[in-house]
């Protein structure tokens, strides 16, 4: 099972920062990772990446492919 470890991320709230568990659900996953200093993901790809992705490696249509 996957996902966030609530009772870590719990601990290091008010442990580590020092926040009030009221201060601690009232923030966004995003934001208390900011506090942690955990640093952003990569941006999801834009709309130009994904053309040039296409553009790259196109599909191949057989003339015998009758699934669509």
């Amino acid at each position: 099972m996957g996902g966030f470890d609530w009772p870590a991320m719990r601990r290091r709230a008010l442990g580590q920062l020092g926040l009030k568990p009221a201060e601690f659900w009232a923030l966004t996953p995003v934001e208390f990772l900011e506090m942690l200093g955990v640093e952003p993901a990569q941006a999801p790809m834009g709309r130009a990446g994904f053309e040039a992705l296409m553009q790259a490696f196109p599909d191949e249509r057989r003339d015998d492919d009758d699934t669509r």
